[in-house]
């Protein structure tokens, strides 16, 4: 017999997180565009984000037509992803959400692994040119029951918390970080690592 799962988060109910959610209302509008492979992870945090912020789009798709994609990045977006060698020079979003052309109105975040985010960079051209969000330093994730390959990584819930928190600094971002907790503490309790 197949486990039941919850139809909110996706989980086996043994490890529903659901108690957990938050109910936080953002200005700034945070699309995810998840990856289909990330649907079906057992962890997967962009959904969980999704569930907790008020504004906010989940679209599942690797690739994006030019008129889907062109409907979905209106004016005033910018990309939450690291400063790579092989991305465009772009404007850093400021403090805030400070545009040159205004404030920010939506954060666009790619919820994939490490190489099939960098593939579906690579598919849309015009997601490399949005102006970007991205961090500096070292940062230190709590994501235990998830390893990367990149040192300094977050995972996507843990990297949207870091980004509103910079760009809605009168609203308190933290608790998004709830669900995750309980999601890593009910996973370490069943003893899946």
């Amino acid at each position: 017999m197949p486990r039941q799962i919850c139809l909110t988060c996706q989980r086996p109910l043994n490890v529903c997180y659901c108690s957990a959610l938050v109910h936080i209302a953002n200005r700034i509008k945070v699309l995810i565009i998840q990856h289909p492979l990330e649907v079906k992870h057992p962890f997967n945090t962009g959904r969980m984000a999704h569930l907790c912020l008020a504004n906010s789009e989940l679209v599942v798709a690797e690739a994006l037509g030019y008129a889907e994609l062109a409907r979905l990045l209106g004016p005033g977006s910018a990309l939450l992803y690291p400063n790579l060698v092989w991305l465009p020079a772009v404007e850093q979003v400021g403090a805030g959400g400070q545009l040159a052309a205004g404030l920010l109105e939506q954060l666009v975040v790619i919820d994939a692994s490490w190489r099939k985010s960098k593939k579906m960079l690579h598919l849309h051209p015009a997601l490399q040119q949005l102006p970007r969000v991205s961090f500096e330093g070292a940062l230190q994730s709590n994501y235990q029951i998830r390893r990367s390959s990149i040192v300094n990584s977050l995972s996507t819930l843990e990297s949207i918390v870091m980004a509103m928190a910079q760009l809605e600094p009168e609203n308190n971002f933290q608790g998004l970080l709830q669900p995750f907790e309980e999601m890593i503490a009910l996973q370490q309790r069943q003893g899946g690592q």
